[in-house]
């Protein structure tokens, strides 16, 4: 069960990312956080998604706001995922699940027959104060990039 909810600020977090630094979740108050997060560094989906997060990439930033990518993998996968890819945002190491688990995105996936652990990938919407404002849960990644970025664009406009 995810321990927060849509309307309530999201507890803050040490998060440990590519360029090996530290930043907490409070560091991005001011400016809109998009994370998403994978399922795997290196796979078809989870690259084609991070590709499509770089494609609009200056249209986020426009909107003042950051986007970070988060998996399970190691931070050495994460930097070679980002350097490979060439992606103009940080991912985020997660190897320990605390990320995953305050965000509930561990799912029981069924994978050539059998039941295994994994992240179901999922987009979070966070405002300048920290508030959750949208969630996508199993996402589909056609198409996704854009909701969200309609998504920031309203938030932009409302605040």
């Amino acid at each position: 069960m995810s321990t927060i909810t849509v309307g309530a600020p999201v507890p803050d977090q040490e998060l440990l990312v590519t360029g090996g630094r530290s930043h907490r979740l409070s560091d991005f108050h001011g400016k809109i956080l998009v994370l998403y997060f994978y399922p795997k560094a290196s796979t078809p989906g989870c690259t084609q998604e991070g590709r499509d997060f770089s494609s609009a990439i200056n249209r986020f930033r426009r909107q003042s706001a950051v986007v970070l990518g988060a998996s399970r993998d190691s931070l050495k996968a994460q930097e070679n995922f980002k350097t490979k890819q060439g992606f103009p945002f940080d991912l985020v190491a997660d190897p320990e699940e605390t990320l995953c688990n305050l965000f509930a995105v561990i799912k029981l996936k069924n994978m050539y027959g059998r039941q295994v652990r994994g992240i179901e990938r999922s987009t979070f919407l966070i405002d300048t104060n920290g508030v959750l404002q949208a969630e996508w849960r199993g996402v589909k990644v056609k198409g996704h990039v854009e909701q969200v970025l309609e998504a920031v664009k309203r938030l932009k406009k409302a605040a």
